[in-house]
């Protein structure tokens, strides 16, 4: 098998290391490009290229992770993790884990941990390599690993049981939502929504955004109810699908440009929180991105009285 041949075999694994570290489409698939760089310029084979271009991404990972961290810190308004719709890696062994771990939810968690602990935990808990690997891709002894192991096992699971729910569950009652939603039915939405449900949205400073949020049962379906019929009615879609591996939508405008991402954390048979992603930047590897100020003036036409 030729170098090229290895490394596209080995492409949707290192995709799917470097996003679950950077929480970004863009930077992963350049952390990819960068590793097949360094491998193609290297001037020995490899005994396992899994290993080595495993550890090669994760360490291009971790040093892109730590200079984003800082640009995080800045950016204005919440911040989410790029939308992925489809994950290229696939392992039925650890379907479970693989699942989870690229949640909107479980990212934002990950995004406690500091960048080591992050690709230790990944590597892992989500990939299942051995602590020698990972004390080679990191650059840290096997017990140094393994403590950051235990400490980013700790940090996830303080938070993840409040996300934990069946995704059949979850997809029955996200099909409710929608109806609910396309029929206007403010009193449908509000029995699906959790009472203290909250909507958020990552404008990134580039689109329109709900301020701090909108939270509550009552203010959450009526602002939904209130924007999504004139919007379909301008020529809008709003069209279910998997967003990071759960319930969630894609908007479209009338000529098929995206408006922004839907990710629901569903709980207990209730939405316990909506997550849009509307800065034109973390879209446009979904296709063309529309203009989400004109959309919004023409949504707002729409719902005034004639």
């Amino acid at each position: 098998m030729t170098r090229d041949e290895e490394f596209e075999e080995l492409r949707p694994l290192l995709f799917s290391i470097a996003y679950r570290i950077l929480s970004s489409v863009s930077e992963a698939e350049d952390a990819v490009q960068e590793t097949w760089l360094r491998y193609a310029d290297s001037a020995t084979r490899p005994v396992s290229p899994r290993a080595f271009l495993s550890a090669v991404v994760t360490r291009i990972s971790i040093d892109v992770l730590r200079s984003a961290r800082v640009r995080r810190e800045e950016y204005p308004g919440t911040w989410l993790p790029e939308p992925l719709l489809t994950d290229p890696y696939a392992d039925p062994a650890r379907s479970a884990e693989l699942a989870d771990s690229v949640s909107t939810a479980a990212l934002l968690l990950l995004e406690r941990l500091s960048p080591l602990e992050r690709a230790v935990f990944v590597l892992r808990e989500v990939f299942g390599f051995g602590f020698p690997e990972i004390a080679s891709a990191v650059g840290r002894s096997e017990a140094a690993c393994r403590q950051l192991g235990v400490r980013a096992r700790r940090h996830m699971d303080a938070g993840r049981a409040r996300f934990a729910a069946d995704l059949r569950e979850r997809e029955e009652l996200a099909a409710r939502f929608f109806d609910a939603l396309h029929e206007g039915d403010v009193a449908g939405l509000r029995e699906l929504l959790a009472a203290d449900v909250q909507m958020v949205g990552d404008s990134g400073g580039k689109a329109p955004q709900w301020g701090a949020g909108v939270f509550g049962a009552e203010n959450v379906s009526r602002v939904l109810a209130g924007l999504i019929a004139p919007f379909v009615g301008i020529g809008g879609s709003v069209r279910p699908q998997r967003v990071n591996g759960q319930p969630g939508a894609v908007l479209r405008d009338r000529d098929g440009r995206v408006v922004n991402t839907w990710t629901l954390d569903i709980l207990d048979g209730r939405v316990q929180a909506i997550r849009a992603v509307l800065n034109p930047d973390k879209l446009g590897h979904l296709g063309p991105v529309a203009d989400a100020w004109a959309v919004l003036r023409e949504t707002n036409q729409a719902r005034r009285p004639t």
